[in-house]
């Protein structure tokens, strides 16, 4: 009998924790899934790593197989210890022909594949899907649903495959942000007449706003003011993703300055009462694009009555 290394299988310690254990098969099974792999023995493979961690994650299982561990030798041989009762005559009615290994069918007899092992044999699960969800920053606001259409393949009971395109109505969480996934559950792929469908997973992209840059759950819009209502001071009325409001812009103000409203920004999903992130406006002095020799000559007085030097700070260098 062929002696199984589980903690190799997985590639973890002999110490490691349920956690570790759970991570490294949940890694490896995606990889070898037959349904995704291109590996050449993907489905041994996979066979390989559900059987370890159906030892390993179980804490009485485990402790039986660290138990018999010592008795595997290093060219793949076991040798039972003195007074071994393999599994398969401790549970009665066993006969072999289960999913797992021999050595697994020893220890624990085919009652030891629990649910596991038997639902993976009267099911197989389709295909999950990925695909992108461009929504704008204004569906992030609110609950609204959204319509999504996506193509999957379909396959009839002689084994034809056509594609079908389905629509959905999704519902977009509030505060939803860029790289997020949304799952659908049994919206994927199909399996077959007996088999369960797979998962739709919608990946949230955030289509570029032509005025407002995102930054975490603030947002950022660049204010155009004309050099004489930064000099003196205005309001102005400025756009948000709900709307208008009237902003004041402070006398003697610079270009690349912000000026903070509160609450207009993103939802912040994790935060109590729907908090909000806030909207930032970056002022930017822009001169007239035409002029004459009247304005020229304002200009000029004004140069002469300020007396300033932008670049004061230079004359010390």
């Amino acid at each position: 009998m062929e002696f199984k290394d589980y903690y190799k299988a997985l590639g973890v310690e002999p110490s490691a924790d349920k956690k570790a254990i759970k991570t490294a098969y949940r890694k490896l099974a995606r990889k070898y899934h037959p349904d995704v792999s291109d590996h050449k023995d993907a489905e041994e493979k996979f066979k390989e790593v559900t059987e370890a961690y159906e030892v390993l994650y179980d804490d009485k299982k485990r402790a039986e197989y660290d138990e018999v561990r010592q008795y595997g030798s290093n060219d793949g041989g076991f040798r039972p210890p003195p007074g071994w009762r393999p599994g398969a005559d401790r549970q009665e009615g066993f006969a072999g022909g289960s999913d797992f290994s021999d050595f697994f069918s020893s220890m624990f007899g085919n009652a030891g594949q629990g649910d596991f092992g038997s639902r993976r044999q009267q099911t197989r699960k389709g295909r999950d899907i990925e695909t992108d969800l461009p929504i704008f920053l204004e569906d992030t606001l609110s609950d609204e649903s959204k319509a999504i259409s996506f193509t999957i393949p379909q396959y009839s009971a002689d084994g034809h495959v056509s594609e079908i395109t389905k629509t959905l109505n999704v519902k977009i969480p509030a505060g939803v942000e860029a790289g997020e996934r949304i799952r659908l559950k049994g919206q994927g792929e199909a399996a077959g007449p007996n088999g369960i469908a797979g998962d739709l997973y919608l990946r949230i992209r955030l289509v570029p706003h032509p005025l407002f840059d995102v930054e975490g759950h603030n947002l950022i819009i660049t204010v155009p003011v004309a050099p004489w209502e930064a000099a003196l001071g205005c309001k102005l009325v400025m756009p948000t993703l709900e709307g208008k409001i009237t902003m004041s812009i402070p006398a003697n103000s610079q270009t690349g300055q912000r000026l903070r409203v509160r609450g207009k920004g993103l939802v912040k999903k994790l935060a109590a009462d729907s908090a909000r992130g806030d909207l930032y406006a970056v002022l930017k002095v822009v001169m007239p694009k035409t002029t004459n020799d009247e304005i020229n000559k304002i200009w000029l007085e004004l140069a002469n009555k300020a007396a300033f030097n932008a670049r004061a700070e230079w004359s010390d260098k």
